[in-house]
């Protein structure tokens, strides 16, 4: 493997078929989505800026797997590191903001729209998407994934390290739902709630990044076995990522704070931003009503 540049680290690229297919599958839907609420509302269209954010989120996972994080990550820790804040601090926050439940909601009808609402008021979706669970969750995995010979393990293991990209994903994505999210779900935090539980999981990532950077030797295997010949020493590198971990995930945390202090201060409830399920679906019949009312005028 050639050594890794500034140039490459902008250029590197794999191509993933199952990934890219994914994501496109993913990008298409939501496209669909949001042009059939649009042209259904046209008063009230669906935001571009959302339809943004969720692509900003896409592109984050496509670069985090396909791109220099990707391409390395089986032989820079620090790579991997960069690759694991794409995945569960960078990707899923995004699209979250790109709010994909409700405009399922909005875009669906029966039978589709009561099966939605089902699962989305559904024992196992309100388990998993309750804070303490989902901040558990997360720390979990942080600590396992870089504390345990768990990396050992996913860097010899494709399936493994396929695996932990998809966990990154999921408990990055039940974290911060109810941080920055404003979806139909159970649990609906006030602002002051969704700082605490920023805070409640910050003090995890220093704590892997400050003992990653203070490890006396190398502390995976796995990284000497991969022959390296180029770049910083294997000692070297784990510091890197440690303090890509302890400075990254701390920067991350801090925009996502300011992010959601922005949408709080911008949001106009609750015909924005319903509280229940029953609120938002009655706010769509008396849309659809007006829709009717229009037309027969």
């Amino acid at each position: 493997m050639t050594p890794l540049t500034v140039s490459g680290a902008l250029t590197a690229w794999q191509f993933a078929p199952a990934v890219s297919a994914a994501l496109a599958v993913l990008a298409a839907a939501y496209l669909a989505g949001a042009g059939l609420v649009t042209r259904r509302h046209p008063a009230r269209p669906w935001p571009a800026g959302r339809t943004l954010a969720f692509g900003a989120g896409l592109a984050a996972i496509a670069a985090a797997i396909q791109g220099s994080p990707g391409v390395y990550d089986d032989v820079l820790f620090s790579a991997h590191m960069v690759q694991h804040l794409l995945l569960i601090m960078v990707a899923p926050p995004l699209l979250i903001l790109g709010r994909p439940v409700t405009l399922l909601l909005h875009a669906t009808r029966n039978p589709v729209h009561t099966w939605v609402k089902r699962v989305v008021r559904s024992p196992v979706v309100s388990a998993l998407t309750c804070p303490a669970v989902a901040a558990t969750c997360y720390a979990a995995a942080v600590i396992a994934t870089h504390l345990t010979p768990l990396m050992n393990l996913a860097i010899g293991n494709t399936a493994v390290h396929d695996a932990e990209h998809v966990l990154y994903l999921v408990v990055g994505y039940l974290y911060f739902l109810p941080v920055a999210g404003a979806e139909p779900i159970r649990w609906r935090l006030p602002l002051f709630g969704r700082y605490l539980l920023l805070l409640a999981v910050m003090p995890v990532d220093t704590a892997v990044g400050v003992a990653l950077m203070l490890a006396p030797r190398e502390l995976f295997p796995a990284y000497a076995r991969a022959g390296r010949t180029w770049g910083p020493s294997l000692v070297a590198d784990l510091h890197q990522g440690g303090l890509i971990m302890f400075a990254g995930s701390d920067l991350v945390m801090v925009v996502i704070a300011v992010v959601v202090a922005v949408c709080f201060v911008r949001a106009r409830p609750p015909a924005d931003l319903p509280g229940d399920l029953d609120a938002y679906n009655a706010r769509l019949a008396a849309l659809d009503r007006g829709a009717v009312a229009r037309r027969t005028a």
